[in-house]
């Protein structure tokens, strides 16, 4: 993969400045660092906790997506060597652990679902893998709390229908998809379970990551051409599969395989890596441009709050999958490389010409703002320099660190607008299936 090479991250955070994401050069390690600096800065303008205290996103966004927004600020971190926010990040991520340390916390449990635990779980992974600072000795490490999580996870597959899979809420007080088995649920339970396999060597998480892959497949919301779907009614035994397909969820499943792939050397998980590589580059990527898009609502002008933000995870997991399994690097290249400089020129809105839009495709801003613009601008573009950065632990490489790295001060990024033109949408309706 043409991925750019990186010099020492901390040596690296001495030479970021915040530049324009307009002038992004996608050949330059300088400037896909200097951009990025102006879009997290963006990003993190939704955020108002600090290294002392977490404070949950404000309205319209839900608990769940400061969970997956930490991890891009995660991949922020990794991929260009600046640790300015990793205290705010470490905050974030022990505060909402829970008192069982399982991410089930008594607060939201009118509103958690499986899923929403699933997205707090791959930022956690992402903290074991890279060895992450975890200041607070009081806590179980990073890799533990995965464990944990899983666990959690683990104890809900329902086999009253459709053979297994997991329901999409958890709770009878939101009744809305305690009836529906979606594939982000399962998909987040396969993903987590091959990653704890590769990450500890325990043959149970690498048994469960099969059992899902094959359940999953078996009602066909893995359908034959490897486009994933978003679900199934249980009453209906899992036959009524909802055609609807998300950017998402197809990252996850990519991911997991890839995992499994790169942990096993079976050919079947590279096979089926390639194959979902491959069908998420003609449905989610533009045939003349490859400028990524949501195809489910974008076109029509309905993704609602949650679905603007699913592209930056299926660029999150692409560019993570390009590691483990390099034969599908060359697509991810050619798909993310135009993605990333379409992203670039989507983020000129705003009094500072720095606020992200949602198109890419329409060659500038589009006047659509809020978090989940900014995060899939970000990861897109970040990613570029993943290929330098150090891979995902495993085994004995996996430590506890207590002390943060620290980041030597650097001009800060133009202030980029906090305003969105999201629209609130109800937590029942979170996977609209008719966008």
């Amino acid at each position: 993969m043409k991925f750019i090479k990186s010099v020492h991250p901390v040596a690296a955070s001495l030479l970021i400045t915040a530049g324009l994401p307009k002038d992004l050069n996608i050949n330059d390690p300088t400037s896909i660092k200097s951009v990025t600096k102006t879009i997290a800065a963006g990003a993190m303008s939704y955020y108002k906790g600090d290294a002392t205290k977490f404070v949950d996103l404000d309205a319209p966004y839900y608990w769940w997506q400061c969970g997956a927004f930490m991890g891009s600020m995660l991949d922020y971190s990794h991929y260009t060597g600046d640790t300015s926010y990793d205290p705010t990040i470490a905050t974030a991520l022990l505060a909402q652990r829970g008192p069982d340390n399982d991410y089930m916390l008594p607060t939201h449990f009118g509103q958690e679902g499986n899923d929403d635990q699933a997205m707090w779980g791959f930022s956690i992974m992402a903290a074991a893998e890279r060895n992450f600072p975890q200041p607070d000795t009081s806590a179980p490490s990073w890799l533990d709390l995965s464990a944990n999580l899983w666990n959690s996870l683990v104890s809900r597959w329902n086999t009253t229908a459709c053979n297994g899979g997991l329901l999409w809420q958890i709770f009878a007080s939101n009744p809305n998809g305690l009836d529906y088995k979606n594939t982000v649920s399962n998909g987040g339970l396969f993903q987590i379970s091959a990653r704890l396999a590769r990450a500890t060597g325990n043959e149970t998480y690498a048994q469960w990551a099969e059992k899902v892959w094959d359940w999953t497949e078996a009602v066909g919301l893995i359908a034959h051409d490897y486009m994933v779907k978003d679900g199934a009614s249980s009453s209906k035994n899992c036959t009524d599969t909802n055609p609807l397909s998300f950017s998402y969820t197809a990252g996850i499943y990519i991911h997991g395989a890839a995992v499994m792939a790169n942990l096993t050397g079976d050919p079947k998980w590279i096979d089926r890596t390639e194959r979902l590589v491959h069908t998420t580059s003609l449905y989610y990527f533009m045939d003349d441009t490859k400028i990524m898009h949501e195809a489910a609502c974008e076109g029509v002008g309905k993704c609602n709050t949650d679905m603007r933000s699913f592209k930056g995870y299926l660029a999150r997991f692409l560019y993570a999958s390009a590691i483990l399994v390099p034969s599908i690097a060359p697509t991810v290249n050619e798909i993310l490389s135009a993605s990333s400089a379409a992203a670039a020129q989507s983020c000129t809105g705003g009094q500072d010409g720095t606020t992200c839009g949602q198109k890419w495709y329409v060659g500038g801003f589009d006047g659509l703002t809020g978090l989940g613009e900014e995060m899939c601008a970000l990861e897109t573009i970040q990613g570029l320099l993943a290929g330098h950065a150090t891979p995902p632990l495993k085994g004995d490489q996996i430590k506890v660190v207590r002390e943060f790295r620290s980041t030597p001060a650097s001009p800060a990024a133009p202030a980029a607008s906090s305003s969105s033109a999201a629209v609130s949408n109800k937590r029942g309706a979170r996977r609209a299936r008719n966008p």
